[in-house]
């Protein structure tokens, strides 16, 4: 299984960092290069334990749906969502904060499963796995960006 880790240090408190992580809006607004959209479940708003959301977007060309759910939430500190339903085998991201400093240590551990056997496992090295952490990436520039210079 593809395993992603990112660490990102904010410039802001635990509890901004962890609501603005979880929020459907945000989101959307993060990746609105990729036309995501909350189509289902929960739309709008923070998500919290147990809820779900199913998400279309557009991907490497292509019209995809997927839907996570949060399945352990421990609010500010930790939460994690899998995908119940979409194009991968599985997805699984687990978002940590930590207080260090005056600062929020935001840590995105993501790992995912293809499917296709062994093609699938190609298409990671070749190219999926990089498109998967630059979107991370992306995520969590704008996150920082917006918690840092808000005011």
């Amino acid at each position: 299984m593809p395993f992603v880790e990112l660490k990102t240090y904010i410039k802001a408190d635990i509890k901004s960092c962890f609501d603005l992580s979880r929020s459907i809006d945000f989101h959307q607004e993060s990746l609105e290069h990729s036309s995501e959209k909350a189509i289902a479940g929960k739309t709008s708003g923070l998500i919290e334990l147990d809820e779900w959301v199913t998400w279309e977007a557009k991907h490497l060309g292509v019209k995809q749906q997927l839907t996570s759910k949060i399945t352990k939430f421990n609010s500010p500190y930790y939460f994690i969502d899998e995908m119940v339903s979409g194009p991968f085998k599985s997805i699984f991201h687990e978002h940590i904060f930590e207080e260090k400093e005056g600062e929020t240590l935001m840590i995105d551990r993501f790992g995912f499963e293809s499917p296709f056997g062994i093609i699938g496992k190609f298409v990671n090295w070749l190219f999926l796995t990089k498109y998967m952490k630059t979107l991370l990436e992306m995520r969590n520039i704008a996150l920082k960006q917006k918690l840092e210079f808000r005011g």
